[in-house]
């Protein structure tokens, strides 16, 4: 996958997206399925309701985890997204840094590139995504 596929990747996962909700969506139905199990996990908050419909509840957070990173995007106290990058080193995580959504988005596709590299299914799973 070259720097152009990157870019595209990017663009794709930024596309109308503004809640934690639509970014489960991309990535859990899209890259979920492809992805080595428990590399994408969503938290979710669960009314009354949603339990007496059997519902899922909304998603109020996506954690996708690499071997040297943990990237998290949770809602913000104030509404909208808040996005954290955490360096992982031997399974231990050794720093947590905000981050601009941008920058989230950025750091998932270069994760997601270089596991498209070794991972036929991660490779198809990505064309997917930038096809549709």
């Amino acid at each position: 996958m070259g720097a152009l596929d990157f870019h595209l990747l990017v663009a794709a996962l930024r596309a109308d997206r503004a809640d934690v909700e639509s970014y489960h969506r991309v990535l859990s139905e899209t890259l979920g399925s492809a992805l080595p199990p428990g590399m994408v996990e969503v938290a979710r908050r669960r009314t009354l309701a949603d339990r007496v419909a059997r519902r899922d509840g909304q998603a109020v957070s996506v954690r996708v985890t690499t071997p040297d990173h943990v990237l998290v995007l949770s809602e913000a106290a104030h509404g909208g997204v808040a996005a954290e990058i955490h360096q992982v080193v031997r399974g231990v995580v050794i720093s947590r840094k905000p981050a601009s959504v941008e920058a989230w988005l950025a750091a998932l596709a270069r994760e997601l590139t270089a596991l498209a590299e070794t991972d036929t299914k991660a490779r198809d799973a990505l064309s997917r995504l930038l096809d549709g």
